[in-house]
């Protein structure tokens, strides 16, 4: 059975438009708030959505979605809370809704368990950016025999070998990691990256998502023409406890541009 994921990708694909995958971490700063910005991704033209789930010590992740972090783990906020949130949340929307977590809370709450409780809430994939897939078998063993999607990342420094085990290790999309560090950077394209494209495609059909350092429509247009999908955070993350009208009009520009 496929996932939403793969089936959101498969229908976009047939109308030849492009992904738009916003991020935003849950609650921050707090799970009412993240339920309303849920709506607002959606209602503004969302694919599929990233929810964060708050950790003490996220090494892949830039200062504005660090300090989110940080309030979310402020109001109590856990893996716990995060899945009782999606559970609810599939009252209202069937949209794909990834979780982005790094590997402690899922280690302690156990593989199986964790894909279990995840699937029942309605969580259709994760991305685990401090687990590589070479560390990851017991996950993916598990996840391949349920409609979850295990999602690796990808960088310009890839190697061939790695990009081999990250393709084959992917379900719903490949994550390729735009620039070299952590989310919130400024983007800069690595001039091989149409290249480094070119290459995964031949190893795997798998969609490829760009995200780190997007921020601007005409960054997000840039991405869109080479890629599958668009993954925005950190300036989707700076404008949440905004005015929500600056935010909808913020990723209606964004929608524009991926389109």
């Amino acid at each position: 059975m496929k996932s939403r994921i793969a089936r959101k990708f498969q229908a976009l694909r047939k109308e030849g438009k492009k992904a738009f995958i916003p991020y935003i971490m849950a609650g921050d700063p707090d799970i009412k708030r993240t339920g309303e910005l849920v709506k607002v991704l959606e209602d503004c033209g969302a694919d599929i959505i990233e929810l964060g789930v708050p950790f003490s010590d996220p090494l892949a992740d830039g200062p504005t979605i660090q300090a989110a972090a940080q309030r979310a783990l402020g109001g109590g906020t856990t893996l716990h809370t995060v899945l009782e949130f999606v559970s609810t949340l599939r009252n209202s929307t069937q949209i794909p809704i990834i979780l982005m977590t790094y590997y402690n809370p899922v280690f302690k709450y156990g593989d199986e368990k964790f894909i279990e409780d995840a699937l029942s809430a309605g969580v259709d994939g994760i991305i685990v950016p401090d687990l590589p897939p070479d560390e990851a078998e017991g996950l993916i063993r598990l996840s391949r025999k349920k409609p979850f999607d295990t999602i690796f990342l990808l960088a310009p420094t890839s190697t061939e070998e790695r990009m081999q085990k990250v393709c084959h290790a992917s379900r719903g999309f490949i994550y390729y990691v735009s620039i070299t560090g952590i989310t919130g950077t400024a983007l800069s394209l690595d001039p091989f990256i149409g290249s480094h494209m070119a290459q995964i495609r031949k190893i795997s059909d798998t969609p490829i998502a760009v995200g780190f350092g997007i921020s601007t429509p005409e960054e997000a247009a840039t991405v869109a023409g080479i890629a599958d999908g668009v993954i925005v955070g950190s300036a989707i993350v700076k404008r949440t406890n905004g005015p929500d009208e600056e935010l909808r009009q913020y990723l209606l520009s964004l929608r524009a541009a991926i389109a």
